[in-house]
Formats: C-alpha cells, structure tokens, sequence
C-alpha cells in the first residue's frame, strides 16, 4: 500500500445496502426508494400495505430518534410508521427536501433528498450483528448482541457481557462452528439457529466478495413466524478496492460528502473536515496527527487532517492550498513538511504557486525540514510573500496560534 492510500471507505444509503444483501442471498424486505414526493403513491401501492416505513436516507445513524430542524416539538423523526397510502404520501411531503438532525449529523442537519418505502415487519425479537476487519488480527470479526436497535456502543458500555465478538480464520472461512458460536450469541435455537449459520455465511462471504470494510445489520430481527430477517443495513467498502467494483462506485452520492473531501480525492489527498480554525497542510498521516495534537496543546484546534503523501507533485499542492483557503472556518494555515520521499522545493514551489494563484488572507506559518530542504526555503524567502518561517513543529505550532489568536 502506498504512502497515501488510507483506510478509507465509502458509504452508502440503506436502500442500496439493502439490494447489496438481496444480491448475496440475505433476507430483506421488498421496498422502493423515491426521490420526489409524487412518486410516494406508486410506490405504496406496489408495496400493497397494510403497513409501510417511511425511511430517510442519509448518511448518518439515528434517524428515526432525530428531528428535522423547524418542525413542532412533537414532530415524528426520520422514520416513520404509515397505515395507508395517504399516509405514506403525506409523510413524503413532509420528509422530502426538509433537514434531518440526527446525534451523529451538525446542528445544521443533513437534507433527505430521497426516501426509502419499505413494507412493514411483524417483529418478536430484534438483535444486532456487525462485520468489520479487526486491525488487531487483520482479520474479519463479528460482533453481535442480543441488545439490536439500540446504540452498541451503549450496550458495549452498560453491559458488555452482552457484546461477542469473534474473528474468523481466513484460511478456513465461514465454518459451521462459527455458526454455532453465533446462534448460541444470538440466544436462538432449533431452526433459527440453522437460519442464523446459513446467514452468517452468506454475510461473510459476501463481505469479502465485494470487499466490504463493514457492515451492520441493526436492527436483525426474529419475525413472529420466527425467520431472521435484515431489517436494517448500513455498509460501506474499501474505497482502495473500488476499482474492482464499478457497480459499487455508482452507488456513490457525493451530495452526502463534504465537497472538500470530493475534491480531494480527484488529487489523491487524504483529507477530513474538522471543526477548527487552523487549516493543516502536512505530508505522512502521523506527523499529520502530531500536528493536529501540538495545535490543541497550545490552544487552538485544527481545521482539517490534510496529508498530502510522500509522492505529491506541484499540482497536488496548489489542490491542496485551494482546498484549505475555501473553508470559511479557516483563519490560518499551518504547513509542516519533513521531506523524505517528498521534496522541500516541490511543496515550497507549489505553496508559492497557490498563493500567487489564489491569494493569502489569512496567516500563513511553514515549517520545512528533510530533502532539498535549502532549496524550498529559499523559494519561501525570495518569493515575496507574507510567510512566517518556523524552525521547529513547536515553534510553527505556536506561531500560527499566536498569528491567528493575536
């Protein structure tokens, strides 16, 4: 893996989540996602009733407790139960186009640009079951609950006992004593424990089919005619992985990404939003942390994670100076570059450049360090711009602090 190829992964809405399970063989419900409020009709009516879930899709956990900014206190969330087709539309109307906060969204909420009609499901039990990759084993784990439809993390805190983990050989695959392991889990006996190892192998295998990076299932229920039954999905893949899967990448909504972080991508740049006001610029993700760590130290937080890799050329650079300079937020800006792979006079020519191209309004502190070192200060030095040297992380740490807090 290359220096700026990072875990990285791309999510996507629950009703492609739910065709993802369909595709590999797990039970779901039969549903239609609309993305105009005329189209609500049709869609029950196919359904057939006689109880519809009208489901917000957005990028984000939460949405039946959340609520859509400007609506009564009494308002119902971003998933609602309908018992008519005149219901269904009436929640469409009401749902469509309207922002949706949520624990995990800003205060700002996100829009729900497209809603998500699913027939309605006669629940005896809800359960929860999550696939990811343990980082400590480098292999893939479940983790399951008899707790499903609440907050995991919530029961992992309160009641730990109830969360069990267990990873899965890669050598052996899916066997049937992991299938045991998981009905017994799970509490479930007789036939749902047969259901429950069939469904765990079919979530495994197609977890490494179309190289997932996790999927949950929150909650899996036990139907009163007792199936196991997906009643929820979130999954996101290894966007490293993308390339071998063009019907994944079309699933992409890039109106739930930060424009930003879409914008870097085209560059190969490692970047996230933040919620502070010094805008970072660095090259490898650890000395990317560091800085964001020594920022916090003296009193201010960083805007961004920006890691520009070890291999970024001019034009990378320029990309990344536009991409900080168009965050609001931003009231300084703080290169720090130890040039191993990557060249002083390259980030020192590109910062140049950007600045030329885009112009400087804000405090601009560079602290450059490693290969061609003299090279990239001299261009900083001779370019006329307004640019505080720094010699050390430290001291450009407490530079731009100073520049931007006064």
């Amino acid at each position: 893996m290359s220096e700026r190829q990072r875990n990285q992964s791309m999510n996507i809405h629950e009703y492609q989540g739910k065709a993802v399970l369909k595709e590999i063989g797990a039970p779901v419900s039969k549903g239609v996602a609309i993305f105009k409020a005329s189209e609500a009709k049709a869609a029950a009516e196919e359904l057939g009733g006689p109880l519809w879930v009208v489901k917000s899709q957005i990028h984000a956990g939460g949405r039946g407790k959340g609520k859509f900014v400007g609506a009564p206190a009494d308002a119902k969330g971003g998933v609602r139960l309908a018992w008519s087709v005149d219901e269904v539309v009436e929640n469409a109307k009401a749902m469509l186009g309207e922002y949706l906060v949520t624990e995990q969204t800003s205060d700002d909420g996100k829009q729900v640009n497209r809603l998500y009609i699913e027939d309605g499901s006669d629940i005896d039990r809800e359960l929860y079951l999550s696939i990811i990759i343990n980082r400590e084993t480098s292999r893939v784990s479940f983790i399951v609950s008899t707790e499903g439809g609440m907050d995991i993390e919530a029961v992992a805190h309160d009641t730990p006992e109830k969360v069990i983990n267990f990873d899965i050989d890669p050598a052996t695959g899916f066997m049937p004593h992991h299938g045991r392991t998981l009905a017994k889990a799970l509490d479930l006996k007789g036939d749902l424990a047969k259901q429950a190892n069939k469904l765990g192998k079919i979530l495994y295998n197609g977890f490494l089919a179309k190289d997932m990076a996790m999927l949950e299932i929150n909650p899996l229920i036990v139907t009163e005619d007792q199936r196991l039954h997906c009643l929820d999905a979130k999954i996101s893949f290894d966007e490293n992985a993308l390339y071998r899967h063009p019907d994944v990448q079309e699933l992409r909504d890039i109106t739930e990404e930060d424009s930003k972080e879409t914008e870097a991508k085209k560059y190969d740049l490692s970047y996230v939003a933040l919620d502070g006001n010094i805008g970072c610029m660095v090259n490898g993700a650890g000395l990317a942390m560091s800085t964001m760590d020594i920022i916090k130290l003296y009193g201010a937080e960083p805007a961004n994670f920006l890691d520009v890799g070890g291999g970024a050329t001019k034009e990378n650079i320029v990309a990344a100076f536009k991409i900080l300079t168009s965050d609001d937020k931003v009231e300084g800006i703080l290169i720090n570059i130890f040039g191993g792979i990557m060249k002083c006079d390259v980030i020192a020519q590109g910062t140049v450049d950007a600045v030329k191209e885009v112009g400087l309004e804000v405090p601009l502190v560079v602290r450059l360090e490693g290969t061609n070192v003299e090279a990239g200060k001299k261009i900083i030095n001779e370019s006329g711009l307004n640019v505080i040297a720094a010699d050390d992380l430290d001291d450009a740490a407490q530079k731009i602090v100073k520049a931007v807090q006064g």
